[in-house]
């Protein structure tokens, strides 16, 4: 007969597991577990097996036992962890795509009725449309304030009616029609709190950004910081090419302005001694332009012209005898 550990020594089994669990991984997710079955979070664990250990317990245990091993091994990042957990919550080590395991995770969840006293997680909008009750059930759709009209015998909700607001308690003529009507408005499995990955902590919603987001933000990033260097005349990689072209425009004005002279000012100023020259550059541009395109509506205006047929062609003539 198998000897059933004491207390004691699970806490010992449970310590030991956990630590192990944090030497051999460096990403974990926390997991809140609020109404989530057994049998649930079974099909979870089978679901991540293989990369993947959902690890659940008291947050007690769960922090004296972190607290110790960032002690013992000097991991002062492990202490970033203990302080995730908070509520129902659960750990999911994991060596795995982050994004792809909080997608498997996701799988999981299941509809769940609306019990009586439970805290609704969202809006419950009951929508229009006939209900299949009798009509003695009408009184009970007046209680709530839920407009209805019998047709066909049966009783049909003429708009769409916000029952439960999201935060508010279910109550039990709420929870009683939700029953009546075959809705279950709630989902329920392990949510994402948060993501721990070798001592950063951030939000899940990172795991949903794409390359062309992180691109767009790195570019607004710069952005800024060449608008802030320019502003301040401190030199960056990012203000560099402005500042040269900047810098070049002020000499190039000074240049102007005196009789000082460099090789890239040189045309600018014959330019303006004699502004004619502008229209002597221009003209061989503007001439092959519209040699261009004159020589394709020459050769459109000859697409569209159709070929005449001549009578000898068409194999008679006007002074033909007959």
């Amino acid at each position: 007969m198998a000897v059933k550990p004491t207390k004691a020594e699970k806490k010992i089994a449970y310590d030991q597991k956990l630590c192990q669990l944090l030497d051999e991984y460096s990403q974990v997710l926390i997991a809140s577990a609020d109404n989530v079955g057994s049998n649930q979070l079974q099909g979870i664990r089978s679901g991540l097996r293989g990369d993947s250990v959902v690890l659940m317990g008291k947050n007690t245990m769960m922090k004296r036992s972190i607290r110790l091993h960032a002690e013992k091994t000097g991991n002062d990042n492990l202490r970033k962890l203990e302080q995730l957990l908070v509520g129902n919550v659960g750990l999911i080590f994991t060596k795995g795509d982050l994004k792809e395991v909080r997608e498997e995770i996701a799988k999981y969840k299941v509809g769940a009725p609306a019990r009586v006293g439970l805290v609704a997680p969202i809006d419950v909008v009951v929508p229009p449309g006939n209900t299949g009750l009798d009509p003695s059930q009408t009184s009970f759709f007046q209680v709530l304030n839920i407009p209805t009209k019998i047709n066909k015998g049966t009783v049909e909700i003429i708009t769409a009616v916000e029952l439960i607001k999201k935060g508010e308690k279910v109550g039990s003529s709420e929870a009683a029609l939700l029953a009546k009507l075959g809705i279950r408005p709630f989902s329920y499995g392990l949510n994402i709190e948060s993501v721990y990955d070798d001592g950063s902590v951030f939000s899940p919603e990172v795991l949903d950004l794409t390359e062309d987001d992180l691109l767009l933000r790195f570019a607004t990033g710069v952005s800024m910081v060449t608008s802030l260097s320019l502003a301040i005349s401190y030199p960056t990689l990012a203000a560099a090419p402005h500042m040269f072209i900047n810098g070049y425009k002020n000499v190039l004005a000074i240049a102007v302005a005196t009789d000082y002279d460099f090789p890239q000012a040189e045309k600018v100023k014959e330019y303006l001694k004699d502004p004619s020259k502008f229209a002597v550059a221009a003209a061989p541009a503007a001439g092959a332009a519209s040699a261009a395109g004159g020589a394709a509506a020459a050769v459109e205006e000859k697409k569209e012209e159709p070929e005449e047929e001549s009578d000898e062609e068409i194999g008679f003539s006007l002074f033909d005898d007959e």
